[in-house]
């Protein structure tokens, strides 16, 4: 089976850069999406907005609009040439009725741009990487209330965006689950979006060879439970380097979760790093995915190859 491979990098963002801001996932805030626009502006960016961002589905009330609109505004914003990078707002769901609307050729000869979301984009971020072969960012969004409001989440996205040399160590205050140090490509994502990511036509078969990052929010055990159950029963798990464990925020007590993660991960046999720092939890570190790597769980750190950005 093949390994998963380094993708290719992206141009870094410079003073100027126009970003654009996107929803192919659930309904935005206006005053959150003001809020973030004036973020990215702090950082002598130009953010433009889809067309779309503030559209509410007339009938199901947790997506931003309908799914052909969602996937236009994305796709447009890619194949914008006076565009360098693509936010999302937020997340939410709605990126598996969508996805199959992108017209991958014409995204793949526009060329590389930054890409950055979390969450329900775990699905683009798989898709990004099989159909356009490209190094994503795993980051804050920009209407997103734990973005506005933390000074540490946007200092590490905007370090990514303007000056990843910088941000080549990404430093955790998590522990070992399981200790060790490993090599490979970093991947993953939302759990319970990368299990119903499973058999898809824009899904990786195995995640073999990777530093495999994973979290998760609102789930209860027996859930989390059930997905990582049936990644590895897929296979999906086999041959993995190493593990991150980001943030279980809105589960059960930590102490619960981690007897899980234990029971399910440890006997993989590959270093397991926990409580990493990224995903849906206040102050979220900026991973890049696609990226060679070296995970050293016991310090709690992640070193890049080579900086995330070209």
């Amino acid at each position: 089976m093949s390994r998963v491979r380094a993708l290719r990098r992206p141009a870094r963002l410079a003073p100027g850069a126009r970003v654009a801001v996107v929803a192919p996932s659930g309904p935005v805030p206006e005053e959150r999406l003001q809020a973030g626009l004036d973020v990215l502006r702090g950082w002598d960016l130009d953010p433009v907005v889809g067309r779309h961002v503030l559209d509410r589905h007339g009938e199901f009330g947790y997506l931003a609009g309908g799914d052909a609109d969602r996937a236009a505004d994305l796709q447009s914003a890619w194949c914008d040439p006076a565009v360098d990078a693509v936010i999302c707002a937020r997340g939410g769901y709605g990126v598996q009725r969508m996805v199959d609307l992108l017209d991958w050729e014409a995204m793949r000869a526009a060329g590389p741009k930054v890409f950055v979301g979390f969450s329900d984009i775990t699905a683009l971020h798989e898709a990004f990487a099989v159909r356009l072969g490209l190094v994503t960012l795993h980051g804050p969004m920009a209407a997103g209330i734990d973005f506005v409001k933390s000074a540490r989440a946007q200092e590490h996205l905007r370090a990514t965006l303007l000056a990843p040399e910088t941000v080549r160590t990404i430093r955790s205050d998590g522990t070992a689950l399981v200790p060790g140090r490993a090599r490979g490509i970093t991947l993953g994502g939302c759990l319970s979006l990368l299990a119903a990511d499973l058999g898809t036509p824009h899904a990786r078969p195995s995640a073999r060879g990777g530093l495999l990052c994973l979290e998760d929010v609102g789930e209860e055990t027996y859930r989390i439970d059930r997905y990582l159950t049936q990644l590895l029963r897929a296979g999906w798990l086999d041959g993995i380097s190493g593990l991150l464990l980001g943030s279980w925020a809105g589960c059960e007590p930590y102490d619960g979760v981690r007897a899980l993660l234990a029971d399910r991960l440890g006997g993989l046999g590959v270093p397991v790093a926990e409580q990493f720092g990224f995903g849906h939890c206040a102050d979220a570190l900026t991973v890049p995915f696609g990226v060679a790597a070296e995970l050293d769980a016991d310090a709690g750190t992640l070193t890049l190859d080579e900086p995330a950005l070209s």
